[in-house]
């Protein structure tokens, strides 16, 4: 059975006159086991790109993987194969077929499998029209309460405005996730990352077409994991607080603050998507009207939960102090995420600067990037930053931008940007 629990860790003593609370959440699931296949709740959908710029040894490599996925995904699965160009078609089930998604077993696997042999390459590229068509597909069968989908691409999306490509996502959010893949230097991460994000999920680079079946396998191995098909933090503040964001710090740094619902007029709920057996952070920020030296507040309480039930609570205090020594502490959980969710940002704006001509800035911001990695103890964001840019003074941040850095490497920089290192207890 799965358990959840919530730690808190913050500082919790505040200046005369302050207002604004921070606190690191840890929520930790146990037990959840794998997703429950046999039930017919879990529902996979593999999005390939087939239009012309994959022609060749890149839509082989696709194709092989997809077969591989297909013999990764237990019996039982619903399961749909959509190609994707300027417009998308389902490829299996069948396009006459009299139903939209099937459950695995040894006969839909191979046909599944012929099927994808006989893709070909042509066309433009319009994602929305994929996520549309994953999202009807989805919805046909209702029973799957935890649906995933993988997106492959190795192009930009140049056959629609990025306006129709906005609002699609914004339509089909909450209802599956998705995990985008670019293959290959020709794709942009903002927009797989806008995908990804959107839909709980996480972009990344695919340097070799022939590391494709491998991801595959990750992904469904990873999604297939996860027993808990959707879980909510909720947060509670008091009368007259405010909630300033949610995000989640850790493994990756998502903002979830622009996707409250609400639960009561003091209750708010942002959605996490679907858990195994891990642990996740976020960071929570509250603002409480001050109160005067020596009281003490709730100021919030995180809840995880479950189907409406809550299953796990933790609890962010207030209490006004006039001892600097305790007031300017400043959480070590609090300060290590902080400066985690900078250092996504200066990278990011660090290689639009780039892309866009602009040297100087670029220069400033890979050179924060640079303090921070080394500051939050991000080694894997170090070796990345290592690649685009000369590093004169870690400490400092001072840099030179490499003239020598290839798009590959300002991709595989950019996607990892938002990955964590995992504060140190």
């Amino acid at each position: 059975m799965a358990t959840f629990r919530a730690e808190v860790f913050q500082n919790e003593f505040l200046p005369d006159g302050g207002t604004d609370v921070h606190a690191i959440v840890t929520v930790t699931a146990e037990g959840v086991g794998g997703a429950a296949t046999t039930g017919g709740g879990v529902a996979e959908i593999i999005m390939i790109d087939t239009s012309g710029s994959m022609t060749g040894p890149m839509l082989a490599a696709a194709k092989h993987a997809a077969q591989v996925a297909v013999d990764t995904i237990p019996d039982g699965t619903w399961f749909a194969i959509v190609s994707g160009s300027h417009v998308a078609q389902r490829v299996f089930p069948y396009p006459n077929a009299p139903v939209a998604i099937v459950q695995m077993e040894p006969g839909a696997r191979e046909e599944a499998k012929r099927a994808v042999a006989r893709l070909s390459a042509q066309g433009g590229t319009a994602m929305s029209t994929w996520l549309r068509l994953a999202d009807q597909i989805f919805a046909t069968q209702p029973a799957a309460t935890q649906r995933h989908a993988i997106l492959l691409t190795d192009g930009k999306n140049e056959s629609e405005p990025r306006a129709q490509l906005t609002s699609t996502i914004q339509a089909v959010t909450g209802r599956f996730q998705c995990d985008a893949r670019g293959v290959g230097e020709r794709w942009q991460v903002d927009e797989l990352r806008e995908i990804a994000t959107a839909l709980l999920g996480g972009v990344e680079l695919i340097a070799d077409p022939a590391d494709i079946a491998k991801d595959f396998q990750a992904l469904l191995a990873t999604s297939l994991s996860r027993g808990v098909a959707d879980a909510q933090l909720r947060v509670w503040t008091p009368q007259g607080g405010q909630v300033l964001f949610v995000r989640q710090v850790a493994p990756t740094v998502e903002d979830l603050t622009a996707r409250r619902t609400e639960v009561t007029p003091l209750i708010g709920a942002y959605p996490t998507g679907a858990w195994a057996d891990e642990s996740r952070d976020y960071h929570v920020a509250v603002r409480v009207p001050s109160k005067t030296v020596g009281a003490e507040q709730l100021a919030a309480r995180v809840q995880v939960a479950v189907a409406d039930e809550v299953v796990a609570s933790g609890l962010v205090k207030a209490a006004w102090s006039d001892d600097a020594s305790l007031t300017a502490r400043i959480s070590p959980e609090v300060a290590h995420y902080t400066g985690q969710a900078e250092l996504a940002s200066a990278i990011q704006e660090g290689l639009a600067a780039k892309a866009a001509g602009d040297e100087a800035t670029a220069t400033v911001k890979l050179g924060r990037a640079v303090q921070l990695a080394a500051e939050t103890g991000n080694e894997e964001a170090t070796s990345k930053l290592r690649r685009v840019v000369e590093i004169e003074d870690e400490e400092h941040g001072t840099v030179r931008l490499k003239r020598g850095a290839s798009r590959l490497d300002e991709m595989a920089l950019d996607t990892a940007s938002t990955k964590t290192s995992r504060v140190r207890r």
